[in-house]
């Protein structure tokens, strides 16, 4: 079984969910610090003015606070409050592309709810890609896990408490700090993900590509050939117009 994991990030970008749909099981990881100023409470998308971030405002209360418990910063309330201003961020942004219109009510019903932790809010903004990506992949969080250690030891021990005999690791951190050799002793393969970024017709169109956004920007351009191309299938230019 492979199992691949990663953190509850905010709208996650094409690269999480390419992980996700390759692995038998995905770990969504809960448990361990939140981290300042990354993407599990921001991310980028495309304006008429290039990228720009949007970031869902947090409490900060502690640096050893978990992801988990985590809450969001709704002191604003009334027509200023974060949410509605992401969404008509969002909207005023994406308009002209042609999809999304698709998931404009959905997105509503989303941001219009009130969401006190943040790991609630990403959890259900995850689902709602993934849906819209046709990834079926099972997820347990790893709070509910029996998981001890950090880093390369951690991710050991949520290997061998979800039964996998492979682990799909990100291009990315993991390279620094995965102990491929321990994965090995323990009889677990580490496979490490092979990704190469999508290109698609971009709305705004101004500019050059932009890679590397939230996994919206395909959703809102390509509508429900998303799913195809993030499997890396062929989908004529024309019928994506």
């Amino acid at each position: 079984m492979i199992v691949a994991a990663h953190q509850p990030n905010f709208i996650p970008w094409l690269g999480y969910f390419d992980k996700m749909r390759k692995a038998d099981l995905f770990i969504v990881v809960d448990h361990v610090q939140m981290e300042r100023q990354s993407y599990q409470n921001r991310v980028r998308i495309k304006t008429g003015g290039g990228e720009r971030w949007i970031t869902v405002p947090v409490i900060q209360e502690s640096r050893s606070e978990r992801i988990m418990d985590k809450r969001i910063d709704n002191s604003r309330s009334g027509r200023f409050r974060w949410s509605r201003k992401m969404f008509l961020t969002l909207k005023y942004a994406y308009q002209s592309a042609p999809y999304f219109r698709d998931y404009e009510a959905g997105l509503a019903e989303i941001f219009g709810t009130r969401w006190d932790l943040l790991s609630d809010l990403n959890g259900r903004l995850i689902e709602f890609c993934r849906e819209a990506l046709d990834i079926r992949t099972p997820m347990v969080a790893s709070s509910a896990l029996n998981i001890a250690g950090a880093k390369s030891d951690m991710v050991l021990n949520m290997c061998r408490e979800a039964g996998a005999t492979a682990y799909l690791a990100g291009g990315g951190a993991s390279r620094s700090y995965l102990d491929v050799d321990a994965f090995e002793r323990a009889g677990i393969r580490v496979i490490w993900q092979e990704f190469e970024h999508p290109r698609y017709p971009q709305n705004p169109s101004r500019g050059v590509f932009i890679p590397n956004l939230s996994a919206f920007d395909m959703l809102f351009n390509c509508g429900p050939r998303s799913a195809e191309i993030l499997r890396g299938e062929r989908v004529r230019e024309e019928a994506l117009v």
